[in-house]
C-alpha cells in the first residue's frame, strides 16, 4: 500500500525500485502460503469386480467375538477357500470405523493378521493386505499406529512380481505414511525411498500411479524438507519423474497428475532447486505447459486442469529461483510460444475451472516479472486487453492481472506507450471506485509508473476522473497529493 508521507516521491529509478519491493515482499507471503497448502489425502483401493461378486452388501459392525472367530478360521481353517473367505469377511467389516477400533484393541490381531500376510499362500496373503489397506485408510490415527508392524513387510514386498500386489503395498503404504510420523521413523532406515527409486522402473501404469500417490505423501510430510526430500533428490527418482513428464504419445494424464504433485513438493521445500533446473526440469515443464495448451483445445477431457494445475505451480516457484536466470530463460523456447500457452489456459480455467485463474496469473506474474521480452510478447500478441477483462472475474484476480501490468509498465516508456491510454484509463477508474484496499493500491502503483514513464498520463487522468473516484477512500488527502505530485514530474521531468 501507499505511504501516508508527504513529498515521497523520487527519481523514477528509487520509484520503480521501490515499487517493486513491496510487490516483491507480497509475492514471498504469497509463495510461503502455497507451499504451506499441500494436499493431504488418503486414497481407497477396492476391486469393483470383486465388491459386486461379493453381492454388495451392507456392511456390519463385527464385534470382538467375531472378529476372533474369523482371524482363528483364517489362521487354523481346514481349507485354503474357507480362510480366504474369513479374511474376506473380516475385510467387510473392517470398512466400518467400529470394527478398526475393536480390532486393534484386540490383543494379537494385527500380529495374526501379519502372520497371515507373510504366509507362502498368495490368495491368503493377498487378502491379508486388504485387510491392512482398509485400515490405513482409518481416519483415527490410532488405526495407523497398530498398523506399525505390517509396514516392514510391505515395503519387502515392493520388490515382487505381482503388480497388483504392489500396487495395494503402495497404497497402504501411502495412507500409512501421511497418517504417522512412527511409519515413517520406521521406514526412513529402512530405505523406502531406494525402495521407491526401484519401483519407478516398472512397466504397468498402475503401479506407477500408486507409487505416485506414496511418494507425493511422503513428500507433505513435516519433516520431509530436512529429513527426507535430500534423499529423494540424491536418489533416481528426479529424474525418471521429470521423464514421466516429457510430453508425447507415452505420457499418462493420471501417472503424470501424481508426480507432478511429487515435484510440487520437491521444489516448494526450496532445498535444491537449483539441481532440477540443471536437470531440465524448466524445459520438461515448459514443454508439458504447451502440450497441454494444445489439448485443452482439442478436448473436453474434464481431467486436464488436475495436470495443469501443479504444472503451472512448478512452473511459477521454479522461476523466482536465482538459477533460472542462468540457462537461459525459463524453457529455451519462443517467449510468444509460452505466454500464448499460457493464455490458453487461463480462457480454459475461465470457462472450466475459475478457481485455478490465479494459479496461471501468478505463472504469468513470475514471467514478466524481470523479463523485457515476455513482456514484449504480452504487447506483440495483443493479451493486454483480454488480460483486462479478467479484472471484472474477482478481487484476487485483480490483484494479480494489475501487477502483471505493473511488470509491464516498469520496464520502461516504450512498454507505457503500448498500455495508455486505451482501456486501461477507464478500467483503472472502475477500479479505484471499488472497495477493496488492496485493489485500489496496485491500480495507484500502476497509475505511478505510467505518470512517471508517459508524459501526459497525469494529465489526462485528472481531466477524464476530476478525482471523483480517489475522493470515496478514506486516503483521499495523501492520495491527491501524491497524483499532484506526479503530475508534474511527467509534465515537466
Amino acid at each position: 500500500m501507499w505511504s501516508g508521507r508527504r513529498g515521497l516521491l523520487r527519481p523514477s529509478g528509487c520509484g520503480v525500485e521501490e515499487l517493486r519491493c513491496r510487490r516483491r515482499e507480497r509475492e514471498a507471503a504469497l509463495r510461503k502460503a502455497r507451499r504451506e497448502q499441500q494436499l493431504v489425502s488418503k486414497r481407497l483401493l477396492r476391486d469393483e469386480a470383486t465388491e459386486e461378486a461379493e453381492g454388495g452388501c451392507v456392511v456390519v459392525i463385527l464385534g470382538e467375538a467375531e472378529i476372533q472367530e474369523f482371524l482363528r478360521l483364517a489362521q487354523r481353517g481346514i481349507e485354503e477357500k474357507e480362510r480366504e473367505r474369513a479374511l474376506v469377511s473380516l475385510r467387510r467389516g473392517l470398512q466400518h470405523p467400529e470394527t478398526q477400533q475393536t480390532f486393534i484393541r484386540l490383543e494379537g490381531s494385527i500380529r495374526t493378521l501379519v502372520g497371515l500376510l507373510t504366509s507362502n499362500q498368495a490368495l491368503l496373503q493377498l487378502e491379508a493386505a486388504r485387510c491392512l489397506h482398509e485400515l490405513s485408510h482409518s481416519e483415527q490415527s490410532a488405526v495407523a499406529e497398530a498398523c506399525l508392524p505390517a509396514t516392514s513387510y510391505l515395503l519387502t514386498y515392493l520388490s515382487g512380481h505381482s503388480s497388483d500386489f504392489i500396487e495395494l503395498c503402495l497404497y497402504t503404504l501411502g495412507n500409512l505414511i501421511v497418517e504417522s510420523e512412527a511409519v515413517r521413523r520406521q521406514l526412513l532406515p529402512q530405505g523406502i525411498v531406494p525402495a521407491l527409486a526401484a519401483c519407478i522402473q516398472s512397466p504397468h501404469l498402475t503401479v506407477l500411479e500408486a507409487l505416485g500417490y506414496a511418494l507425493s505423501q511422503l513428500l507433505q510430510a513435516k519433516e520431509a524438507p530436512e529429513k527426507i526430500i535430500p534423499s529423494v533428490l540424491g536418489s533416481t527418482l528426479p529424474q525418471h519423474i521429470l521423464q514421466l513428464l516429457q510430453p508425447g504419445p507415452k505420457l499418462n494424464l493420471g501417472v503424470a497428475v501424481e508426480f507432478a504433485w511429487c515435484l510440487h513438493y520437491i521444489i516448494c521445500s526450496q532445498v535444491n532447486n537449483a539441481l532440477l533446473i540443471t536437470q531440465g526440469a524448466l524445459t520438461t515443464l515448459g514443454l508439458l505447459l504447451l502440450d497441454l495448451a494444445a489439448a485443452v483445445q482439442r478436448t473436453e477431457d474434464a481431467g486436464l486442469e488436475l495436470l495443469v494445475c501443479p504444472v503451472v505451480r512448478c512452473l511459477s516457484n521454479l522461476l523466482t529461483e536465482a538459477a533460472a536466470e542462468t540457462v537461459g530463460g525459463p524453457v529455451h523456447l519462443q517467449d510468444e510460444r509460452v505466454v500464448a500457452a499460457l493464455f490458453i489456459h487461463l480462457q480454459f480455467f475461465l470457462q472450466k475451472q475459475p478457481s485455478l485463474l490465479p494459479e496461471g496469473l501468478w505463472l504469468l506474474n513470475n514471467l514478466t516479472a524481470n523479463s523485457p521480452s515476455f513482456c514484449t510478447s504480452l504487447i506483440s500478441l495483443d493479451l493486454i486487453e483480454p488480460l483486462l477483462h479478467l479484472l471484472s472475474v474477482s478481487n484476487v484476480v485483480s490483484v494479480l492481472v494489475l501487477t502483471v501490468l505493473c511488470n509491464v509498465a516498469e520496464k520502461g516508456p516504450a512498454y507505457c506507450q503500448h498500455l495508455w491510454p486505451g482501456l486501461l484509463l477507464p478500467t483503472l477508474l472502475d477500479t479505484l471506485a471499488l472497495s477493496d484496499t488492496e485493489v485500489v493500491g496496485q491500480s495507484l502503483e500502476l497509475l505511478q509508473l505510467l505518470f512517471l514513464y508517459q508524459p501526459g498520463a497525469g494529465q489526462a487522468f485528472l481531466q477524464q476522473s476530476g478525482l471523483q473516484a480517489l475522493q470515496r477512500h478514506e486516503e483521499v488527502a495523501q492520495l491527491q497529493d501524491r497524483v499532484h505530485a506526479l503530475q508534474q514530474t511527467a509534465l515537466h521531468g
